[in-house]
């Protein structure tokens, strides 16, 4: 009996996948600890289609997560929450909590004639936006 797959899904699914919570992260995970060029660099991997990982998932009910409750069969992230949480903040404009424990936004802008990344400075939000 085989006791894991390998699947290969789009940068759509998996920020889909967030946003509607089917991915969740556990308590255990570290945080956020990417910088802005990372994330620019990231980017800038996909465009190019050089490979940036595998992101490890695992459906459990008991996993305790970030927020406090149970996974409940969602797909726990083990590894690839920064790149996750990257592609999150950078296409969808979801907030992060930064090594700083600030909620930021981090912006990326694409030149297409140059067909260059930049960084746009962060956007600071405070904790009731």
């Amino acid at each position: 009996m085989q006791k894991y797959q390998v699947n290969q899904y789009t940068i759509d699914n998996i920020v889909n996948w967030v946003k509607s919570g089917e991915i969740a992260i556990p308590e255990i995970q570290r945080p956020f600890v990417w910088d802005s060029t990372k994330v620019r660099d990231l980017m800038d991997s996909l465009y190019q289609g050089y490979p940036v990982g595998y992101i490890i998932s695992w459906r459990n009910p008991d996993v305790r997560l970030k927020d406090g409750s149970l996974s409940m069969g969602k797909k726990v992230l083990i590894d690839g929450q920064q790149r996750v949480t990257a592609l999150t903040t950078a296409l969808v404009g979801q907030p992060v909590i930064d090594d700083s424990y600030n909620k930021v936004i981090i912006k990326i802008a694409f030149h297409p004639i140059e067909e260059r990344f930049e960084v746009l400075y962060p956007l600071y939000l405070s904790f009731h936006d």
